[in-house]
Parts: C-alpha cells; sequence; structure tokens
C-alpha cells in the first residue's frame, strides 16, 4: 500500500454474541488482509440490533479507513447491514438485474426461495458487486466520505472465497506497489523461543519484514515484502527465507502451507507410498484431517478407531495379554498399534497414537501423555510425550497428530525421525 490503512472487521450477528457460532470469518479476513499489507486494528462484533449497529458503523467511520463487514446480508427481517451501512453513507439501496436473475436460476435449479430472498439483490447504489458463485447473498465494495466500504456474508463458506476471490483484488488496487508473503511453518518450536531467535533482526526490518503467528499446536514466520512488481518482491524475499531455514533447519515443515499433513501429502505422492492408521486417543482425527485435503485417496489406504483394549485386540490383532500386561497407554501398544495397521492393510507406513487426552488418567501415567508411533518395512519408530495435565482434549489430539505427520515429514525426506 502507498499509505497505511486502519481498518476495522464489523462482524454482525447476535448468535455470535452468544456463543452458538465461533467468529472464524474476522479470523480468516484478517489473516488474508495481513498478506497484502492491510493493517487490521479494530474487531467489533455486534448484535442484530438496528440502533447498536448504527453506533458501531458510526465508531468504525470515526476511526477506521476501511471498514469490512461480515454478516447481515441475508433475506430475513434481522439481516440489517446494507440498510444501516448505506443510511450512514446516504446511499439509496437499488435493485440490481444480474443478482436478481442469479436468484430466478436458483429457482429453476429447484431451490425454492421466498419473495424476500429478493431483497439481498438490494445493494448501495453505484457499489461494485461481488456475485456470490456459493450463496445467494451478494457482497459489495464503495467509497465514500474518503472511507472504504466492503460487506460479506456471514456464513464463512461464502465470505471466505467471497473475499480472497474480490475484495482482495479490489483493495489491491489501491497501491500501485505489489506485496508479496511467504509463511514459514514451524512445528516443535513455540511462538515465543521464534520471536526470541529472530527478535533483534526483526526490530531492524523494515522491508521484507517479519513476524511470528502462533497457530494451534504449532507456529508460523510470515515474511513480508513491498516493491514495484512481484518479481522485485519475491528476489526481496528469497534471502530471507533462506536465512530462516538456514536458522530453523529441520523444524520447518513447509512454506505457505495451511497444516502439517498438507505438507506430508506431496511427499507421499513423490515416494509412491501409502500410509494407514491406528488410532485411540484421537478418536478418527489424525485419518480425518488427512481426507480433509483434496488427492487425499491417492496414498490413505484407511484406518481403524480402537478406542477400547477390545477393539485394539478384536480389529488389529494385538495380543490381549499384551495390553493387559503394559497398558493401552505404553510403548509396546503404540508399537504394535502401527505394525498391525500397516499389515493388515497393506500400507507402506503405518501409525499408531495411543494416550490420554483427559480429563481423567488412568492411574500410570498422567494426562497429556501420548505414545505416537510409525512402522515402515524393517523398523518401528515410537515417540512418547507428554504434553501437561493443564492441556485441553481438543489441544492433546491435536498435537497428538501433528507429531503423527512430523514423524512421517521426517522419515520421507530423510531426517532424523527421533
Amino acid at each position: 500500500m502507498n499509505r497505511n490503512y486502519d481498518t476495522e472487521i464489523l462482524s454482525v450477528g447476535t448468535e455470535l454474541l452468544l456463543g452458538h457460532v465461533t467468529n472464524t470469518d474476522a479470523r480468516d479476513v484478517s489473516e488474508m488482509l495481513s498478506k497484502i499489507g492491510v493493517n487490521v486494528k479494530y474487531h467489533t462484533v455486534v448484535g442484530d440490533n438496528p440502533q447498536r449497529l448504527r453506533q458501531c458503523v458510526e465508531v468504525a467511520k470515526g476511526r477506521a479507513d476501511i471498514l469490512i463487514t461480515t454478516g447481515g446480508l441475508g433475506p430475513t427481517c434481522d439481516d440489517l447491514t446494507k440498510q444501516i451501512l448505506a443510511e450512514a453513507f446516504g446511499l439509496p439501496l437499488v435493485p440490481v438485474q444480474a443478482e436478481l436473475d442469479t436468484m430466478y436460476d436458483y429457482i429453476k435449479g429447484g431451490k425454492k426461495l421466498t419473495p424476500n430472498n429478493f431483497t439481498q439483490a438490494l445493494l448501495p447504489e453505484g457499489a461494485t458487486v461481488f456475485h456470490n458463485l456459493w450463496g445467494t447473498a451478494p457482497g459489495c465494495a464503495f467509497e465514500k466520505d474518503g472511507k472504504i466500504v466492503i460487506m460479506m456474508p456471514g456464513p464463512p463458506k461464502e465470505c471466505c472465497p467471497m473475499f480472497e476471490k474480490y475484495a482482495i483484488p479490489y483493495l489491491r488496487k489501491l497501491s500501485d506497489e505489489q506485496i508479496v508473503s511467504h509463511s514459514v511453518h514451524i512445528f516443535g518450536m513455540g511462538e515465543s523461543t521464534v520471536d526470541d531467535l529472530f527478535r533483534e533482526e526483526m526490530n531492524t526490518m523494515v522491508n521484507p519484514t517479519m513476524a511470528p503467528y502462533a497457530k494451534e499446536c504449532d507456529c508460523l514466520l510470515q515474511v513480508t515484502a513491498k516493491a514495484r512488481t512481484e518479481a522485485e518482491a519475491e528476489e526481496m524475499i528469497r534471502p530471507v527465507l533462506e536465512h530462516v531455514r538456514a536458522r530453523l533447519g529441520d523444524l520447518v515443515y513447509g512454506i505457505d502451507v495451511s497444516c502439517i499433513e498438507e505438507a506430508v501429502l506431496p511427499l507421499l505422492k513423490e515416494r509412491g507410498m501409502s500410509f494407514a492408521a491406528a488410532e485411540s486417543c484421537t478418536g478418527g482425527d489424525v485419518a480425518r484431517r488427512f481426507t480433509d485435503i483434496p488427492g487425499a485417496s491417492a496414498v490413505f489406504l484407511g484406518g481403524a478407531v480402537t478406542y477400547t483394549n477390545e477393539a485394539k485386540a478384536r480389529l488389529l490383532g494385538i495380543d490381549p495379554a499384551l495390553i493387559e500386561e503394559k497398558g493401552a497407554v505404553s510403548y509396546e501398544v503404540a508399537k504394535a498399534m502401527a505394525e498391525r495397521v500397516r499389515a493388515l492393510t497393506g500400507a507402506d507406513i503405518g501409525v499408531g497414537v495411543t494416550g490420554l487426552a483427559g480429563p481423567d488418567g488412568d492411574g500410570v501415567h498422567e494426562v497429556g501423555t501420548v505414545f505416537i508411533s510409525m512402522a515402515v518395512e524393517g523398523r518401528t519408530y515410537v515417540k512418547e510425550t507428554h504434553m501437561g495435565a493443564w492441556r485441553t482434549r481438543s489441544f492433546v489430539r491435536r498435537m497428538a497428530g501433528n507429531y503423527v505427520y512430523d514423524m512421517m515429514r521426517r522419515y520421507l525426506t530423510g531426517l532424523p525421525v527421533l
């Protein structure tokens, strides 16, 4: 950007205030904006109340250059965002014929739309229309009174792809410079340690810049550069990325990937290898995460959720005497889980997870103790981890999955597995 634009994200919806719905829109929009150098200064959440929404809009007008709203564009009586934003900026709402026609097409396609749905095609006069390919409510953008206003529908499956497709290019036009950003994803070192490692140089950097961000169970360093052309910005970033990778070494699991399992998929494909999973405390989360990625079926053969001792014996064929002697949460049982699921499925790699996600222990191990295993031809690796008894179930399960994928990544790239 040629100047700094202070931005406020105003999320509209009583369901957000009640906690019935998590406000992921603000998080995702903020992340996308950070990659093009737009500074988000405020997150505001307001219910479907016209008076309070007007107050929030007036506050935002006074302190932000860019106002982005999510939610309140639907057809019901409590969807008030457009009306109040148009009122605040003195713009009439006018019908957009192309959007009306699209809604008629919805009816032709077998969708049942009541008359109030067509109010979604009323937009502020002169606004740039963002057609919704993922739903019915269009978004829009306009500039008035020195402010930039962008309105997005609330459902994340609509908001996020629409923002990336329409709003990001719209905002890029504000600058004749190109902003390029790359994320270095790290597992095995926390955000505070990463910050301490690079703090001195980060404090002196102007362009490019670096900033650490915490994710659930891992973290990332975002490197951003601004230049006249994209190629120039990439060239400025290149030595910084090389420097970061050199300092962090094998803790870096990928550049610009969304998660560690996404980094493992191409490695399996390149090696022509498959894997299968046997899970206990993760309850199928390892398999779910991987199968969320398009193309996973090329390398993932299947898995078993063996939550009880009986299931471990019956489904995987693990000797009940071994489970009785060593306990379900043990090196020996984890080892057997990986080896048995590999043998049963014919996979090149078998992984196993058994542990205590809480809130109760087993009388031997504390909550947060997890054994992660990986069986390959000729060898089985087992890692014992202690994540802390204060950790939540979701954290333990997520972190256990990260360890599974990190073991696979290390094996597939020739790094020390343990």
